[in-house]
Formats: C-alpha cells, sequence, structure tokens
C-alpha cells in the first residue's frame, strides 16, 4: 500500500476538491456514468479509473458519515447504514482491483485489496450475528407455535406446516433461544468492541489514506492504456466465466427438485454432511459478486439481483444451521433443548435447499419450465 503520509488532511481535501457523485446506498447499483465515448477507442483506463474514483468517493463519504452519526437511536441507525454503505464500496474496490488486477500496479492493488477485505469482514461481523439471533428466534417461534410468521414469500415453504408443535418442542424453544441469545449477544458484543477498535487504529486509518488517494489518482499499469475491447472486456468476460464454471460444478439437478419432498412430507430433515457442500455455493456467491461489479465497471450491469438473493438466502440459512449445531453441543443443556435445537437445525437446513432450489430455477429458467 501507499499511503504514505497523507493523512486525513489528504483525504479530506480530495473528497472536497473532486466533484461528489449522488451517494448510492443500494446494494446493487450501476455506476452513474455511461461507458467513455462508447467506441473502439475507449482506453481501459477511461473506463476502470472513473469507477475506482466513484467508489473511493463512496467509501469517503460513509466514512463522514459513520464518524458524523450522534449516540441517540436515530444516530445509532444512521452509524449502521454508513457501515453497510462502507462495506459495500470496500467490497467493490476489492473485488475490481481483483478482476482487473493486471491493469493496476499489482503490489499496491494486492495490498489494498487485503486491507479491504480485512475492514470489510471486520465490520460485517456485528451484523451478521445480529440478523442471525433475529432468524433463529422467528424461527423457533415459529416452529414452537409461540409466534407467526413464514419466511419471505419469494422462498418456497421447506417444511410441512400442517404439523403441530411437539410437547417437547415447545417446553425446549424458550429455553434454547434463551441459550442461543446469549451465545450470540455475546459474540456480537465482542464484534462490536472489534469494530470500533478497528476504526480508531492506525490500520484503519492507512487504509482511509489509500483510499482517499485513490478517490483522485488509480495506479494503473502499462496495460491500462491499451483499448478496454482488447484488455478490460476479456478481464470482464474472464470473471463471468470462471463464475458459469463454478455454477455447472454445482448438483443443480438435485436442487431442481423441491427439497427431498418425501422426507419433508415424514418430518425428516436432510440428509446428514449437507454442511460439507455448502461451500462450492459459497463460492458462487462470491463469484457472482465480482462478475456483478466487473459488469458496472463496463457499464453492462446483469441482472442478477434474484439470483444473488437466493445465495444471500443459501449463506444466511447455512450459517444459523451452523450456530443451531453449536448451541446443541453446549456442555449439559437440558433434552428439551437439545431437541429444540436440532429441530431448529432441521429447518434452517430445509431453508438452504430452498434457497438452492431458488437459485436453480431463476440461473435455469427454460429447465425449470420443463417438467
Amino acid at each position: 500500500m501507499t499511503p504514505g503520509g497523507a493523512g486525513v488532511r489528504n483525504r479530506d481535501t480530495a473528497s472536497r476538491t473532486r466533484p461528489q457523485p449522488r451517494p448510492d446506498t443500494r446494494p446493487d447499483s450501476a455506476p452513474a456514468f455511461p461507458p467513455a465515448g462508447g467506441g473502439p477507442d475507449v482506453l481501459s483506463r477511461e473506463l476502470l479509473a472513473p469507477y475506482l474514483h466513484a467508489r473511493a468517493a463512496d467509501f469517503l463519504r460513509s466514512l463522514r458519515l459513520h464518524r458524523e452519526s450522534g449516540q441517540d437511536p436515530q444516530g445509532a441507525a444512521d452509524a449502521a447504514r454508513a457501515a453497510h454503505a462502507l462495506r459495500g464500496s470496500a467490497r467493490r474496490i476489492s473485488g475490481t482491483l481483483h478482476t482487473f488486477r493486471p491493469l493496476t500496479d499489482t503490489g499496491w492493488a494486492d495490498t489494498l485489496r487485503a486491507e479491504l477485505a480485512w475492514l470489510s469482514g471486520t465490520l460485517a461481523r456485528e451484523h451478521a450475528y445480529a440478523a442471525r439471533l433475529n432468524r433463529l428466534l422467528e424461527a423457533l417461534n415459529r416452529l414452537s407455535g409461540s409466534g407467526a410468521g413464514a419466511g419471505p414469500a419469494t422462498v418456497p415453504a421447506a417444511r410441512g406446516r400442517g404439523a403441530e408443535p411437539t410437547g417437547a418442542l415447545t417446553v425446549g424453544a424458550a429455553r434454547a433461544g434463551a441459550l442461543l441469545e446469549r451465545q450470540l449477544t455475546l459474540a456480537r458484543t465482542r464484534a462490536h468492541s472489534a469494530a470500533l477498535q478497528a476504526l480508531g487504529s492506525s490500520r484503519f486509518h492507512a487504509v482511509a489514506d489509500a483510499v482517499a488517494l485513490l478517490a483522485s489518482d488509480v495506479p494503473l499499469g502499462p496495460a491500462a492504456a491499451a483499448p478496454a475491447a482488447e484488455v478490460l472486456a476479456p478481464l470482464a468476460s474472464g470473471a463471468e466465466q470462471r463464475l458459469k464454471e463454478a455454477v455447472a460444478a454445482l448438483p443443480l439437478g438435485r436442487a431442481s427438485h423441491p427439497y427431498n419432498a418425501e422426507a419433508l412430507v415424514h418430518g425428516l430433515a436432510p440428509a446428514p454432511g449437507g454442511e460439507t457442500q455448502d461451500a462450492p455455493w459459497h463460492h458462487v456467491r462470491l463469484l457472482l459478486r465480482l462478475h456483478r461489479y466487473a459488469q458496472e465497471v463496463v457499464a453492462a450491469p446483469a441482472d442478477t439481483l434474484p439470483a444473488a438473493q437466493a445465495l444471500d438466502r443459501h449463506r444466511d440459512a447455512a450459517e444459523a444451521a451452523t450456530a443451531a449445531a453449536s448451541a446443541a453441543r453446549t456442555p449439559r443443556i437440558a433434552p428439551a433443548t437439545a431437541y429444540a435445537l436440532g429441530v431448529l437445525h432441521a429447518d434452517q437446513r430445509h431453508e438452504v435447499e430452498a434457497a438452492r432450489f431458488s437459485f436453480q430455477q431463476v440461473w435455469q429458467p427454460e429447465a425449470a419450465a420443463t417438467p
């Protein structure tokens, strides 16, 4: 990284002197500028540099909003939204530097990518623990009959809804919820402390300085002077090809059947060992994100939102199932509590299957339309 001695002063100067684009906190927003020229004479740097400038400006704007948020409930909500936007900008910069690495100063790009990944991961953990706890408590309420609430309408039902909750589940659900709340609240508190520590660290200030420099100057390599059609477009196509290859390796044929319907009719859990099959799906989710960012650079955003939402649900359900299984391994818990956590784990694994089915439906619509 080359933060040098720029410090916060340079960062603020860069944000004042450059025209600031309108903030866009949508997770899948396209760049606000058209392809430069739009013809064969467009150079790679004429597409890549403005995109990185804009994402760096988004990062700095989100950072300023986060620092200016108050301590009241409204300020906490503003800080959460700013942190979300900050993570999104960091992911876009990091993903763009990954895909178009040959066009940049590679040493600088690799270092900045690693630091942005650290920052994004650190800031994401607190939100992830809170969302996981809410998801698990809502599922426990639904399964035990103490609350309403099916999942989103876009995710087909993954369980037999007509079955009444058993007495053991009703008894154990409250204790299971209390156990999950203790464990995940503690994890969230630690993640919050880690995020605050990170935002006040010299490491973070170095990252912010580097992004401030990126808002005005992108360290590009000689290859960026080549026409975009010869260099930049093939790199974007490579990201798409890697995504397609990873999807082709998924068991989409199995995902085309709605979650082992025979087992669900009898109230059985999915086949054991499902957690070991999650990694390829998580990898596809990351590749889909890289593909989306690459398409934004070339100003040809693809309609990947439905597929991305299905994979996000897959990730959330898989991590929730892991949390339920981890809680069930707590020593000396009551049998009814362990039973409720086991039912909760099976429920979330069914949601994993539902998300895979949804992804198959949007990725292969022609196959989905064929009985």
